[in-house]
């Protein structure tokens, strides 16, 4: 349990930052400044990785992981629980937008239909005896 202690920490102290910024509300211009830092730092991490692989192992090293690839493998496994969780969240937040405008659109249509068959309508000059002068939906 107490081996590569520090790794340990790093990895949930990510958790725990991944899952805050995931239950925090999505609107506003400080979430998403936060979201192109952390674009932007991921972008010079990769460049960092991929130019000087040595450091990628270095860091690992310093952190309690044998090889650059095995953090490269922990921080990947972090990301996509993120990108998981943030999708999940996204998908009921459209999923409820969804319901909500549904629900609107059933209740303008009963209106509409309730107020169409209780007013009526006066016959044109054209209309025949029992035939109405409205036109029937397509």
């Amino acid at each position: 349990m107490l081996d590569q202690p520090l790794i340990k920490v790093v990895l949930l102290l990510s958790v725990v930052v991944v899952t805050a910024m995931l239950t925090r509300s999505t609107a506003g211009v400080r979430h998403q400044a936060v979201r192109r830092l952390l674009l932007v730092g991921f972008v010079v991490l990769a460049a960092t990785a991929i130019l000087f692989p040595r450091v990628m192992t270095q860091v690992a090293q310093l952190l309690g992981v044998g090889r650059g690839a095995d953090l490269l493998l922990y921080g990947l496994t972090v990301v996509f629980l993120g990108y998981v969780a943030a999708s999940y969240r996204r998908m009921r937040e459209l999923e409820q937008q969804v319901t909500t405008l549904a629900r609107e659109l059933a209740l303008r249509a009963a209106v509409h239909d309730t107020t169409e068959h209780d007013t009526p309508e006066p016959d044109g000059p054209d209309a025949s005896p029992g035939q109405s002068s409205r036109r029937s939906p397509s």
